[in-house]
């Protein structure tokens, strides 16, 4: 597993690396936010820890462009924030973040994250080589999801790791309403420590990519007060 270290702090740089290299991980350093970007490009890494200020550019513009790079890899994206601020945390997971540590951090929570993230795709275990809707195809060993047009049409639709298994969730059990708390604990178990609403986001950019009116949800459904149901009819 390759890790990008982003921070412009060298000390914490070389800590954040000193620790995850000893635990067997291959890591990279870029210590500000447009050498970020020329590195994931390269790289292509697992998982990005990201601090949120930046020289050049600031944590959030490069967590939303990394999620707009259409890499080989989607990596999941740690974020740092020494302010511990709760909107700084709410716009980190709004811009594609999938968990953030506040600083400052001790070692051991910092690799508890890392290892929790870097588990999230492997909860398939059991689940059939293909699912199938009215409208969509899962190939869970491919790891690719098609959706039928209405004129009879295929689409192959381009979704990150976590999407798919958002997607997967929701195929496997429809009309089911999920609670965050639920959606949570099958896709990521115990090992989960970020915010709840990181699953509002994520359904967010999943409907813009499987819903033909991502306003007027037509597969995603909100159960008011309680979540969210999956239809296909």
């Amino acid at each position: 597993m390759e890790i990008l270290i982003v921070e412009d702090e060298k000390e914490i740089a070389q800590l954040i690396n000193n620790c995850l290299t000893r635990e067997g991980f291959e890591c990279h350093i870029a210590y500000d936010g447009l050498s970020a970007l020329e590195k994931a490009k390269t790289i292509q890494p697992d998982l990005i820890i990201l601090d949120l200020m930046l020289p050049k550019l600031d944590g959030l513009e490069v967590c939303s462009q990394v999620r707009n790079l259409g890499m080989t890899k989607d990596p999941y994206i740690l974020m740092l924030t020494a302010k511990g601020e709760e909107i700084d945390r709410v716009i980190g997971l709004s811009t594609g973040a999938d968990d953030y540590l506040v600083k400052p951090f001790s070692p051991r929570e910092l690799v508890a994250r890392v290892r929790a993230l870097l588990r999230r795709s492997m909860r398939h275990g059991g689940q059939a080589q293909i699912n199938e809707t009215q409208h969509f195809t899962l190939n869970l060993d491919e790891h690719t999801a098609i959706r039928q047009l209405d004129d009879g049409k295929e689409e192959k639709l381009d979704l990150t790791a976590l999407e798919f298994n958002l997607l997967v969730a929701f195929v496997n059990y429809p009309n089911k309403v999920w609670t965050r708390t639920q959606l949570i604990d099958k896709l990521w178990g115990a090992d989960f420590f970020g915010d709840e609403r990181v699953v509002d986001t994520h359904i967010r950019r999943l409907r813009k990519k499987i819903e033909p009116n991502p306003a007027q949800p037509s597969f995603i459904k909100t159960v008011v007060g309680v979540g969210y149901k999956f239809e296909d009819n």
